[in-house]
C-alpha cells in the first residue's frame, strides 16, 4: 500500500501536471516550429502573440458571463475561442502584410526577420497594455474539479488521493484533437503537402506551381489556432498575466529546439519533454520518500533537487546540452 500511495503522490504532483503543461508548451513549440520551417525566421514575439490572442478569449469571456451565457460545467471561455482565433488571426495577416512581407520581398536574411520580430513583440506587449492593461486575471467558471482527492482515497482506500482539475483534462484532451488534426491537414491534404514542399525547397515548389502566398496565409491561419489555443488553455489552467507570456519564451523554443526546429513531430515531443524535466527536477521528494523508507530514515529536508525558482533554468540547460550534443534536435529539424 505504502508503494501505492507514493505513485499516487508522484502521480498527482508531478505526472498530470506536467502532462497538462506539456501541453501547453507544445502548442507553443509547433507555433515556433512551423513559422520557423515554412517563414524562415525564429519569430520571438510568440508568447505574447499567445497572450494577445487569449486576451480576445478573456474579453470575450468576461462579456458572455455579463449576458448570462455559460458553457454549463465547461469553462465559458471554451465558447470564445473560435471568435479570438478570427482576431488573432485577422492581427497576424494585418502583421504580416505591413511588416514581414516587405522584409520577405527583400529577401533579408533570418536574423533580420528575429529582430523585426522583437520590435512585434514589444508592440504586441503595448497593445495588451493599452487593452486589457497588465493585471493578473482569473477567467474559469464552471466545475472545477473533474477529481477529487477525498473521492479518490474513498474509492480506493489509499491515503492519497488524485486531484484532476478540468482545466487539466480539458488542455491534454484539446491539444491532443487540435495536433492530431493539424498533423492529418500537414500530411493529407493538397494544401498541407504544398506547404511541405515549400519548406523543404523554396524554388523548387515554386517551379511547381505552388503559390507562395497561400503558403504564407495558411501558415499564419494555423500559426493563430495554435497560439489562441494555447494561451488560452495556459491561461484557463493557471490564470491570464499577460507578460507571464513572455517569459514562457524560453522553455517553448527550448522545447522546439530540443524537439528539432522545423519538425512538428519534434516540437509536440520536446513541449513534454521540457515540462516533465522542470517539474521532476523542481519537486519536492519529501512525501514521496517517506513512503518508501523506515519511519526513523524519512528526510527532514524537502529533497529537492533544484528550488522552482530555477525552473527555466532546467528550460536553458536541457537546450544547451542538446545544441552541444545533437544541434538537429531529438527529432531531425529544418522540414516539415
Amino acid at each position: 500500500m505504502d508503494i501505492l500511495n507514493a505513485l499516487m503522490v508522484l502521480v498527482n504532483f508531478t505526472v498530470i501536471p506536467a502532462l497538462a503543461y506539456g501541453s501547453q508548451l507544445a502548442l507553443g513549440a509547433i507555433f515556433v516550429t512551423l513559422i520557423y520551417a515554412v517563414l524562415r525566421f525564429a519569430n520571438f514575439a510568440t508568447g505574447d502573440m499567445m497572450s494577445f490572442g487569449t486576451m480576445f478569449a478573456v474579453l470575450l469571456t468576461y462579456y458572455f458571463q455579463s449576458k448570462g451565457l455559460n458553457f454549463g460545467v465547461l469553462p465559458t471561455a471554451l465558447l470564445t475561442i473560435p471568435f479570438a482565433i478570427f482576431m488573432m488571426i485577422a492581427y497576424m495577416l494585418l502583421i504580416d502584410k505591413f511588416v514581414f512581407k516587405y522584409y520577405r520581398i527583400k529577401k533579408s536574411p533570418p536574423v533580420q526577420f528575429a529582430m523585426v520580430s522583437v520590435g512585434v513583440m514589444f508592440v504586441t506587449q503595448a497593445l495588451i497594455r493599452i487593452i486589457i492593461g497588465p493585471s493578473d486575471r482569473r477567467f474559469l467558471d464552471g466545475e472545477k474539479f473533474i477529481l477529487k482527492a477525498t473521492e479518490f482515497k474513498e474509492m480506493t482506500g489509499l491515503s492519497e488521493g488524485i486531484t484532476l482539475k478540468s482545466t487539466q483534462a480539458i488542455t491534454i484532451v484539446v491539444t491532443l484533437i487540435v495536433v492530431s488534426i493539424m498533423f492529418w491537414f500537414l500530411n493529407k491534404t493538397k494544401t498541407g503537402t504544398s506547404m511541405r514542399a515549400y519548406s523543404d525547397n523554396e524554388d523548387l515548389a515554386l517551379l511547381s506551381g505552388i503559390d507562395p502566398k497561400r503558403v504564407v496565409m495558411i501558415t499564419w491561419i494555423i500559426a493563430g489556432i495554435l497560439a489562441t489555443i494555447g494561451g488560452v488553455l495556459y491561461g484557463l489552467d493557471k490564470s491570464y498575466r499577460p507578460f507571464v507570456y513572455f517569459n514562457n519564451m524560453l522553455p517553448i523554443f527550448a522545447a522546439a529546439i530540443v524537439g528539432g526546429i522545423g519538425n512538428p513531430y519534434g516540437a509536440f515531443f520536446g513541449g513534454y519533454v521540457i515540462a516533465f524535466a522542470e517539474i521532476f527536477l523542481t519537486y519536492a521528494y519529501k512525501r514521496f520518500i517517506a513512503y518508501l523508507v523506515p519511519e526513523s530514515m524519512e528526510p527532514n529536508t524537502l529533497v529537492q533537487l533544484l528550488s522552482t525558482d530555477y525552473k527555466f533554468a532546467v528550460s536553458f540547460s536541457i537546450l544547451v546540452i542538446v545544441l552541444l550534443i545533437r544541434p538537429s534536435g531529438i527529432f531531425k529539424g529544418k522540414t516539415i
